[in-house]
């Protein structure tokens, strides 16, 4: 460790901690909500719910972006994302793009061959979860950020606001179509993911062009 990091102060190395073992958390969680909503997107014939686990795995990549940013301010305090961040977020942004391009074709095929879901329950279950633990997430990092006055951990807590928008759109295209059986629910909780999958990726873009450490999601 450089003599950058060994002038941090104790509380400070503590709170640097909680940020790391936040991002790692949601890593791990992203890979276990994509394992399990893939599985269950694709043997209920869920387009929305597979699109969101695809989702979840992108969103790994994004978050090992943010563990290595936190190693790096918490070693050299002021500095400007390197190479591996702005190499990570291009690599985010692409995989952003190409789930927006699959799902708005699987919802049109979806539609012109009249394809529903067999069942949309457990859409309605791993959404529900996902929205709590992002909620968690979400407090934990602004504390943490706030306690250290840190710009890049709190934009990084203000951008996880969209994996919630994201699981409630999930929630509700299920919700409906589980309780009312209406046919395109599935399709048009699909069309928001991708609506909010292209703003995901349209913002890595921004952010890899742009050296301040903000958040460019639109929410202040």
């Amino acid at each position: 460790m450089d003599a950058a990091a060994t002038t941090l102060s104790a509380r400070d190395k503590k709170l640097f901690d909680t940020a790391y073992y936040l991002a790692i958390f949601t890593i791990v969680y992203n890979l276990a909500e994509g394992l399990i909503a893939t599985y269950f997107g694709y043997s209920d014939e869920t387009l929305a719910l597979f699109g969101f686990g695809v989702d979840s795995f992108i969103e790994m990549i994004s978050g090992i972006g943010v563990v290595h940013m936190i190693i790096r301010i918490r070693n050299n305090p002021g500095t400007k994302r390197d190479q591996f961040e702005i190499t990570a977020l291009k690599i985010t942004g692409y995989s952003f793009y190409a789930l927006t391009a699959g799902l708005i074709i699987g919802a049109a095929v979806n539609i012109i061959n009249g394809n529903k879901p067999e069942t949309t329950f457990w859409g309605v279950i791993i959404s529900a979860v996902s929205i709590i633990v992002m909620l968690a997430l979400i407090y934990g990092k602004i504390r943490t950020g706030n306690a250290l006055n840190s710009k890049p951990i709190l934009a990084d807590a203000n951008c996880t606001k969209v994996c919630i928008y994201m699981s409630v759109i999930l929630l509700i295209s299920s919700f409906i179509y589980e309780i009312t059986g209406f046919a395109y629910a599935d399709v048009i909780g699909t069309f928001g993911l991708a609506y909010f999958s292209f703003s995901e990726g349209k913002e890595c873009f921004e952010k890899s062009s742009n050296l301040v450490l903000t958040c460019s999601c639109g929410h202040d």
